[in-house]
């Protein structure tokens, strides 16, 4: 037993070349370009999150819209990530996770994210900060982009004279709903040095408003296992594991882009 929480290295872990994966008769979609509407994270055949809108100027958006949006992974796959995640080239995982998936390219990266809980209009809260000071506030609005939910932040990076990249991780279950005693559970396992893995589908996103040099990109890790585990360390303030398969298909960075992210990850 160690004193305290055990500590990892922040950062890219590991990552591998884009992979076809995904099934056609997936819970999880997302919404195309075309669509009516905008994009959208679709579980069970319902909107359950609003993206950022396909304009290339428009806002940095994730909301909440639909209240059944659920965790994903199966018992074997939750069984699997419990166990931790040494390496990203398991195929016995990547079989598994295939299942949840929409059909499409996807980014392996497995990553180590020390994160902080934030509620929405919070000191910490994205859109009411950052965004304002980057963009000012929609006039149709009157206010800040809310996300309707809890969220995780993970670091910001400096990526050029002009680039900064935030990192989200967006649970699908909001934390309230959160079972006190298994959060409590992973408390103790981390404290004790236990392995944990959170697993996320991700978009990577890019907006800059026509009247400013600065861009801002979010990496977002939609959480489809590990909202206890993800809980327990933010309180904590220890780094978890999260294994995040980046949509080429569903971003609304180029193919490019989104192949460089282990480079800028890596800084």
């Amino acid at each position: 037993m160690t004193d305290g929480p055990a500590r990892s290295r922040i950062g890219l872990l590991d990552h591998a070349a884009p992979v076809q994966l995904g099934t056609p008769d997936a819970a999880l979609r997302f919404s195309g370009f075309r669509e009516p509407g905008g994009r959208h994270l679709i579980v069970d055949g319902a909107e359950a999150f609003e993206l950022s809108f396909p304009c290339g100027s428009c806002a940095l958006l994730f909301r909440r819209l639909d209240e059944g949006a659920r965790a994903l992974a199966a018992d074997a796959l939750h069984d699997h990530l419990d166990e931790g995640v040494p390496a990203i080239d398991d195929p016995s995982l990547r079989g598994l996770v295939s299942t949840i998936l929409p059909e499409g390219t996807y980014l392996p990266l497995l990553l180590s994210i020390e994160s902080v809980l934030v509620a929405p209009g919070d000191d910490h809260d994205y859109f009411s900060r950052e965004q304002v000071a980057h963009r000012g506030i929609d006039p149709t609005l009157g206010v800040p982009e809310d996300p309707a939910t809890g969220y995780y932040r993970g670091p910001t990076r400096t990526t050029g004279e002009h680039e900064t990249l935030f990192e989200f991780l967006v649970p699908m279950v909001p934390p309230g709903w959160n079972d006190r005693e298994r959060v409590a559970s992973y408390e103790e396992r981390l404290r004790t040095g236990g392995a944990a893995t959170v697993l996320a589908v991700s978009v990577l996103d890019r907006t800059q408003p026509f009247d400013s040099f600065d861009a801002h990109t979010g990496l977002v890790h939609f959480v489809l296992d590990g909202h206890h585990k993800l809980e327990a360390a933010a309180r904590l303030g220890v780094p978890v594991t999260v294994l995040s398969f980046v949509s080429v298909d569903a971003s609304l960075a180029d193919e490019a882009t989104v192949a460089g992210l282990p480079e800028l990850l890596a800084r």
